[in-house]
């Protein structure tokens, strides 16, 4: 890696991985002088307010928990639901969830496949057994599939602390994390204490106040009654513990160059 970034063909270093693998390489990038722009972990909240379209949050939910077989740093990973609303979302989501049909990712009746590694499932697995220890409610899931490939079963938790480990760090497996909040103040508080900042997801028919609480989440990419994904017309990119800098759209392309001003007098 060093050898690559000291090149002086190359003029920008982009890295997409783990913020501790990104922040290694943007030092190096630092010590030759050269821009760097860094996509790492994240952590996102999905923020579900009372007023919310019920069903197709729900279905959204699941969707941007579990695609990609859940290996994912744009997928939602802790679920923050308004209280008159949380045991009937929480209700829906796990029988959603546990309805996903785990098999082999080239068939198209597919909707969760396996890990990408025997490793991978074996350190998501340490963080829900570590979780439940600490106190967290297994909802559903919470076992490795048994059988050839590393599938690992949609999992549900819920009654964790908000500094359980789990919730402070990236799940990067097929593991949802349930918390209710009482009031928008409790919500933003809950969502932006983590180390990550990456995307975040907010439902309410009220657009207005949706926007209110958009604004005040620390995340590179707000969406508002949809899911986070990426596209290339749209800028990306995240804050805090998730890297700097943007990729895609005009802003990504813009990242890529050092604007050169030339005067006439």
């Amino acid at each position: 890696m060093a050898a690559v970034v000291a090149d002086p063909r190359v003029r920008c270093v982009t890295v997409t991985g783990s913020t501790q693998a990104g922040r290694a390489v943007a030092a190096e990038a630092g010590a030759h002088g050269k821009k760097a722009v860094l996509e790492l972990g994240g952590s996102d909240p999905f923020i579900v307010l009372e007023d919310a379209d019920f069903e197709r949050a729900v279905q959204l939910a699941v969707t941007s928990r579990f695609s990609n077989n859940a290996q994912s740093c744009i997928a939602a990973k802790r679920f923050f639901v308004a209280e008159a609303i949380a045991e009937k979302f929480q209700a829906a989501f796990v029988e959603r969830a546990s309805a996903l049909r785990m098999g082999d990712p080239l068939l198209a009746e597919t909707q969760l496949g396996p890990l990408a590694r025997a490793d991978l499932r074996e350190s998501v697995h340490a963080q829900v057994q570590a979780a439940l220890a600490q106190g967290g409610q297994l909802l559903c899931g919470g076992q490795p599939a048994e059988g050839p490939g590393n599938f690992y079963p949609p999992t549900v938790i819920a009654g964790l602390s908000h500094d359980a480990p789990i919730v402070q760090e990236e799940i990067f497996g097929p593991v949802a994390l349930m918390f209710s909040f009482k009031t928008d103040e409790e919500a933003i508080a809950l969502a932006n204490a983590t180390e990550f900042g990456l995307g975040a997801t907010i439902w309410s028919r009220d657009l207005a106040r949706a926007h209110r609480l958009a604004s005040a989440v620390e995340a590179g990419a707000v969406f508002i009654n949809d899911f986070v994904r990426s596209d290339p017309r749209a800028s990306f990119g995240g804050v805090k513990g998730s890297g700097f800098g943007r990729e895609l759209g005009a802003l990504g392309a813009r990242e890529l160059t050092n604007a050169k001003l030339v005067f006439v007098g």
